[in-house]
């Protein structure tokens, strides 16, 4: 069940390879996300020193959040991932212009899950092709409905 969507990473991404990896939060992170206080549109993806985390995560703590702690809305959280995954996808990043792009956010078996692609870079002119691409399927799906009608 998906919890919140990236939409701008097809639009600015080719996205290659798809990941998914749980995140270490702590109690008041859950019960935000749980209520869908939590946006993943600015963040990205990095590894440093053999881990992999996500950056820019925005999550805003319910009101009900306790006073004992200070809830840190953008702090970068860790994702788990199985050691050899995190190895091939070291290798994958190093290469030139690669990218790992948080796709969404969603619930397995009650768990949080993080979807992340491996991606590259959109040029401008990619864009307009991809545009271009989903106007004519937009059309063509308009000229078959009215075609269907008569």
């Amino acid at each position: 069940m998906s919890i919140v969507e990236n939409r701008k990473a097809t639009h600015d991404y080719f996205i290659e390879d798809r990941y998914e990896a749980g995140l270490v939060l702590e109690g008041w992170e859950v019960k935000a996300i749980r209520a869908g206080h939590v946006q993943v549109r600015e963040s990205y993806v990095i590894v440093r020193d053999g881990e992999i985390w996500i950056v820019g995560m925005h999550i805003s703590p319910l009101p009900t959040a306790s006073t004992h702690i200070s809830p840190n809305a953008t702090r970068t959280r860790k994702l788990l991932l199985k050691a050899d995954e995190i190895a091939k996808l070291i290798g994958k990043v190093e290469q030139r212009g690669y990218t790992l792009v948080p796709l969404n956010l969603h619930y397995r078996n009650g768990r949080v899950k993080l979807d992340f692609g491996l991606g590259r870079g959109k040029k401008l002119h990619d864009k307009r092709d991809s545009a271009r691409d989903k106007d004519w399927q937009r059309e063509k799906e308009r000229v078959m409905k009215h075609d269907m009608r008569h």
